[in-house]
């Protein structure tokens, strides 16, 4: 079951088990949990082993603690004490609103969801302000239907209503919703098309990250070559399922990895250009609505990103 693990158990609360590995020798547990659960702040995850919720091999340690290879790490992550999201004012880019639905247009260093820790300053506190009259299920958090990584800017929908939630998330598991992308890779994809089928799961070593392993989930990704540079590639990246971060590890392991991606490549520039993040951004989103009307949303490349490509040289095509 480890290797299921999602971000959403240390938002929602749960247990979380992790095994150091030879590259974490020595390394100090509040340290290890920390970056092993990127969605709880280190403060907090200090709180967590002063609080007894961290135990190493079953007995409680200081955050201090030296990691040894071979020991099993189990963090006891307590639910959310309460459920209220506090509104603030962050400015959204609204794409489409009604009474049910909200589609917004994330920039990229925006986190999706308020965690333990880090309550503030999330896309959720946002929609809240912008929404006061979001109630699902009692509460007021919104019912943000899928998840963007931090850095990925792009098209995400939120459920404003109990109705919008019962009719968009059956569409998301069923796999019915188009889900587009623009992605720079480094070096040059020759076939023009192709699909990643490879399961992918929490690495078994590093649990910051995700991998493709033979114990993973199913995940599906379509690709299409968009424009061709020297040592990059620009493709129109289709998703079916939706795993952490399946895009970018599925582009690392054919060997292409997102451009400006500092955990699954290495390429920070393209052609003497420096990207300074990933070059990934949601750039369609499709689905039915609650009054059953079929939409489609686009989103243009923000503008960092165009910048890059304009000093490539591209022909316009993406």
């Amino acid at each position: 079951m480890v290797d299921e693990v999602d971000d959403a158990e240390a938002r929602e609360g749960g247990v979380v088990e992790l095994r150091p590995a030879v590259e974490h020798t020595n390394e100090r547990l509040d340290r290890f949990v920390a970056d092993a659960l990127p969605d709880l702040s280190r403060t907090y995850v200090q709180q967590l082993i002063e609080q007894g919720n961290v135990l190493v091999d079953g007995y409680q340690r200081k955050p201090k603690f030296k990691m040894t290879p071979g020991e099993m790490v189990t963090v006891s992550i307590p639910p959310p004490a309460d459920e209220w999201i506090v509104p603030e004012a962050i400015p959204l880019s609204i794409v489409y609103e009604d009474w049910d639905v909200l589609v917004i247009d994330k920039p990229a260093g925006l986190v999706v969801h308020p965690a333990p820790g880090h309550p503030r300053g999330t896309l959720a506190n946002a929609v809240v302000h912008h929404a006061p009259d979001i109630a699902l299920g009692g509460s007021n958090r919104p019912g943000i239907i899928h998840r963007l990584d931090k850095d990925t800017s792009g098209l995400i929908a939120v459920a404003k209503t109990d109705r919008a939630r019962t009719t968009l998330v059956p569409q998301w598991e069923g796999r019915t919703v188009q889900k587009g992308y623009v992605a720079l890779v480094a070096g040059v994809v020759e076939d023009d098309e192709g699909t990643i089928d490879a399961p992918i799961g929490r690495h078994p070593s590093q649990r910051q990250r995700m991998a493709v392993i033979h114990s993973g989930r199913p995940a599906l990704t379509h690709l299409t070559v968009v424009e061709r540079f020297p040592g990059a590639t620009l493709l129109d990246v289709v998703i079916e399922s939706g795993r952490t971060h399946q895009i970018r590890v599925h582009l690392a392991f054919i060997g292409h990895p997102v451009v400006g991606d500092t955990v699954y490549g290495k390429a920070t520039n393209v052609g003497g250009i420096p990207v300074d993040r990933q070059f990934l951004h949601a750039s369609r989103l499709g689905f039915s609505l609650p009054d059953g009307r079929s939409v489609t949303f686009r989103s243009p490349l923000p503008p960092d990103l165009q910048e890059v490509l304009d000093r490539l040289g591209s022909r316009g095509v993406a």
